[in-house]
């Protein structure tokens, strides 16, 4: 057993790590209730109690900070994407639980920060990074749509203006629901789902 006072690469890794979910977990809240640009690097570091300099050194300057945010939103929107093709059932099963999921993530911090970030607030290089990543997004979506119009579970539809009235619904409740809501984020998801899935169903 090592008892040396010193921290292993590992122990200092894992800090770093901690440290810096930290820093990122405060900044995608301040965006989120203050909007990007309201919200300066001076506020999120003193909601931390560290300097300004402690966020360039896990994070980079704000424009590296918000890409971070919505590329973490991006890809668990992917990850529940890919998630779901393993899930049983036809692909109007599929694309329903992954119309919750969906919901469930644009409710939390980073999915929410997805929706509320315009491209234009990032540099023109992080703007295209956050494009492509929201095409991908939408593909994945399209993809499980078409599955199901393919296995006769989906009404016959066109794909593309389903996934973009879909991502549409399912999109305004970052802007309007609220945490402590009525409502949980599970049943917000559950209800619109249910209703948007509706009209997919075959006649």
């Amino acid at each position: 057993m090592n008892h040396s006072p010193f921290r292993t690469a590992a122990e200092r890794q894992a800090e770093r790590e901690q440290k810096r979910e930290a820093v990122l977990r405060a900044a995608v809240a301040m965006f989120n209730s203050r909007g990007f640009h309201t919200t300066s690097l001076d506020d999120v570091a003193a909601s931390l109690g560290v300097s300004k300099p402690t966020i360039y050194h896990y994070l980079g300057n704000k424009d590296q900070v918000l890409l971070e945010c919505v590329t973490r939103g991006v890809e668990q929107l992917r990850a529940a994407a890919d998630a779901v093709r393993a899930v049983p059932g036809t692909g109007f099963d599929r694309l329903g639980e992954y119309l919750r999921r969906y919901a469930e993530i644009i409710m939390d911090d980073f999915g929410r920060c997805v929706i509320r970030t315009d491209h234009e607030q990032l540099s023109e290089e992080s703007s295209l990074r956050f494009r492509a990543l929201k095409r991908d997004v939408d593909k994945a979506m399209q993809g499980l749509i078409a599955e199901g119009i393919a296995d006769g579970s989906i009404a016959p539809t066109d794909v593309k203006l389903a996934g973009f009235t879909l991502a549409g619904a399912l999109n305004w409740p970052a802007r309007w629901h609220k945490p402590d809501g009525r409502l949980t984020p599970e049943e917000v998801a559950t209800r619109m789902v249910d209703i948007l899935m509706r009209g997919l169903a075959p006649r």
